[in-house]
C-alpha cells in the first residue's frame, strides 16, 4: 500500500508539468474542422477585395510585391550596391550607388515606384527619409530576427543585395520589418548617447589610474566619480604625478561636460517631454533614465500590452529549445543597449539599501533568497524588466504610482472573505 501511494504522488507533478509545457492534445477532427472554418472566414470573397486594395495588411504586414520593382540595398559607409528585380523577378539592373544624400536622392527619382528593402544600421535612418521622400515604399529589415548567413558558402554586398530584394518581394515578413524614430528624436537621443560616451571615457580613465596606482603597490582613496578629481589628486604617488595628474585632470573636464548634459537633459524632459515626471513617480528613475526610455519607445501605442515591452527591450531570456531539450539561457539583449544598462542600474538601486519598500523590491527579495549562482544578478535583470512594464503602464494610464499596490490587494483579499 506504501508503494502504492508513493507511486501516485510522484506521478501528480508529472502530469502537471506535461500540461503546462505543451498544449492539450485534441482530437483530429476537432483541428480539422475549426482549420476549414478558419479557412472560409480568410475566402471570403468580400473580405479578399479588401485586403487586396491596400498595399498593407490591417496590422501592418506587408503582402507580396507582384505589382511594381523590387530594389534590395546593401548599405555601406561610402558605396552601397543595389539589385533591382521586375515584375517576374528576373534581375533587371546591379551596381553601386554612393551613400550620400545627394547621390541617393537622384538615384530613386529616376527610378519607377518601387518597393525598396535595406537592412537597419547607421545609415537606414537618413536613408529611409531620403528614399521615401522621392514616392518609394520603404521597408527596413531587422537582421538580428532574420536567418543568418552562416549556411552560405558565399557570402559578398551583392549577393546580399540580391537576397533583400527577393525576400522584400515575395517574403516580407520574414524580413521583421521595423521603423525607424523620427528624426526629431534621433536628435535629442543624440544628448543622451553623447553624455553616455562621456561617461564610459571618464570611467576608462579612472579605471587606468587606479589601476597604475595598484601595480606600484600603492591605493588611491575610495570616492565616487563626480569627485574623483577632488580627492584623488593630492593621493597620487609622487613619482607617478607627472605621468598620473593629466588622467586625474582629464577626468575633472569630463565631469564638468556631463554635469552639462545633465542640465540639458532636465531641461528636456521638464519643458518638451513632460510626460516623464509620470515615470519619475518611482523611486530610483530619475530625469536620465526617465528621458531614455521616453524617446526609445517613442510611441506607447506601439505595445498591445504593457508586458511587450520587456522582449522590445532585450530583458526577456533567448530560447533555443528543441524537442525535450529546454536549456536555461541569459537574456536576449536585443533592445536598445544604453536603456536596458540604465533600467538594471535603478533595479539595483530599488534592491539596494536606500531602495523604498515597494512591491518591486519585495519581488526582486524574494529571488534573492532562493539563492544559487548570480541570484542578485538575475534578480536586478528580473526586477529591471518589471520596471519596464511598470513605467509602460503609467505612461499610458497616467495613473498615481502606488507602490505597494499588489500587496495591499494581497492583504484586503483574506478580510473581505472573512
Amino acid at each position: 500500500m506504501k508503494k502504492h501511494s508513493n507511486s501516485t504522488k510522484k506521478s501528480e507533478p508529472t502530469s502537471k508539468r506535461a500540461k503546462s509545457r505543451g498544449p492539450v492534445q485534441r482530437d483530429t477532427k476537432e483541428v480539422l474542422a475549426e482549420l476549414v472554418g478558419k479557412l472560409k472566414e480568410k475566402l471570403d470573397p468580400k473580405k479578399v477585395a479588401a485586403a487586396s486594395t491596400g498595399d498593407e495588411q490591417p496590422r501592418g504586414g506587408f503582402r507580396p510585391n507582384l505589382d511594381r520593382l523590387t530594389v534590395g540595398v546593401d548599405l555601406g559607409d561610402k558605396w552601397s550596391h543595389y539589385c533591382i528585380l521586375g515584375l517576374e523577378g528576373e534581375t533587371l539592373a546591379e551596381g553601386q550607388v554612393r551613400t550620400t544624400q545627394q547621390d541617393v536622392a537622384e538615384f530613386f527619382h529616376a527610378l519607377n515606384a518601387a518597393r525598396v528593402v535595406f537592412e537597419v544600421g547607421t545609415h537606414s535612418a537618413w536613408v529611409q527619409e531620403v528614399i521615401y521622400s522621392c514616392g518609394h515604399e520603404v521597408l527596413v529589415a531587422n537582421p538580428r530576427l532574420m536567418d543568418g548567413a552562416k549556411r552560405r558558402k558565399r557570402k559578398n554586398d551583392r549577393i546580399d543585395a540580391n537576397k533583400l530584394a527577393r525576400l522584400g518581394r515575395v517574403d516580407p515578413q520574414s524580413l521583421h520589418p521595423m521603423r525607424h524614430r523620427s528624426k526629431e528624436v534621433r536628435q535629442d537621443l543624440v544628448v543622451l548617447r553623447a553624455r553616455d560616451a562621456l561617461v564610459a571615457a571618464r570611467t576608462e580613465l579612472i579605471n587606468a589610474t587606479r589601476g597604475l596606482v595598484k601595480s606600484m603597490g600603492t591605493r588611491l582613496p575610495k570616492c565616487s566619480s563626480p569627485s574623483f578629481a577632488q580627492k584623488v589628486e593630492e593621493a597620487v604617488p609622487v613619482g607617478m604625478r607627472d605621468a598620473l595628474l593629466p588622467l586625474v585632470r582629464m577626468a575633472a573636464a569630463l565631469t564638468d561636460c556631463i554635469q552639462g548634459y545633465d542640465e540639458k537633459i532636465e531641461k528636456l524632459g521638464s519643458e518638451k517631454y513632460g510626460h516623464t515626471a509620470l515615470l519619475r513617480q518611482v523611486k530610483g528613475v530619475g530625469p536620465i533614465t526617465s528621458l531614455a526610455y521616453v524617446l526609445t519607445l517613442e510611441n506607447p501605442q506601439r505595445f498591445t500590452t504593457s508586458r511587450d515591452v520587456g522582449p522590445y527591450l532585450g530583458l526577456v531570456p533567448k530560447q533555443e529549445d528543441s524537442g525535450e531539450s529546454q536549456p536555461q539561457l541569459g537574456i536576449s539583449k536585443t533592445g536598445d543597449t544604453m536603456v536596458r544598462k540604465l533600467l538594471v542600474g535603478s533595479a539595483q538601486y530599488i534592491l539596494g539599501p536606500f531602495g523604498p519598500d515597494t512591491d518591486l523590491r519585495r519581488y526582486g527579495l524574494r529571488l534573492c533568497e532562493r539563492g544559487g549562482k548570480n541570484a542578485k544578478k538575475r534578480a536586478a535583470v528580473a526586477v529591471a524588466r518589471k520596471l519596464a512594464v511598470l513605467l509602460h503602464r503609467l505612461w499610458v494610464s497616467g495613473e498615481v504610482y502606488e507602490p505597494l499596490r499588489q500587496s495591499m490587494s494581497a492583504t484586503i483579499a483574506p478580510a473581505v472573505a472573512a
